[in-house]
């Protein structure tokens, strides 16, 4: 079944999110100071692309003190707005009984924009 919604999320946009944000990517990679927020949002595009299925969750590797500095240059820089799109596409799918589990997918996706340093993303295919 998690095989049947992750086809049916790419035709109705999740394959042109993951594009937008491995794009990001890319362009973020060709700076050195970009790298680790690169590495965010090709883990942001991951889940884009397998959203059924997949777990976030905390990393078990401690970090240090870095994480909450990042996070919040993140939220600043770009996290807010991937969030409220998150958001609102999530709301607007869950207006239709048919588009709950979508939703339930943006939400899922909207959580892991707002603070996506110090968490991974266990895909399941």
């Amino acid at each position: 079944m998690n095989f049947i919604g992750n086809i049916l999320w790419w035709i109705f946009g999740g394959l042109e999110a993951a594009i937008g944000y491995f794009t990001g990517s890319i362009a973020l990679f060709c700076t050195i100071i970009g790298i680790p927020v690169a590495l965010q949002t090709f883990k942001i595009g991951l889940l884009c692309l397998w959203p059924f299925g997949s777990k976030v969750r905390n990393t078990k590797s401690p970090s240090g003190c870095i994480r909450i500095p990042l996070n919040i240059l993140w939220l600043i820089f770009g996290g807010l707005w991937a969030w409220l799109m998150h958001i609102f596409f999530g709301v607007l799918l869950c207006i239709t009984i048919i588009g709950i589990p979508f939703g339930k997918q943006h939400f899922k996706m909207a959580k892991l924009s707002l603070a996506p340093f110090g968490k991974e993303v266990d895909i399941k295919f």
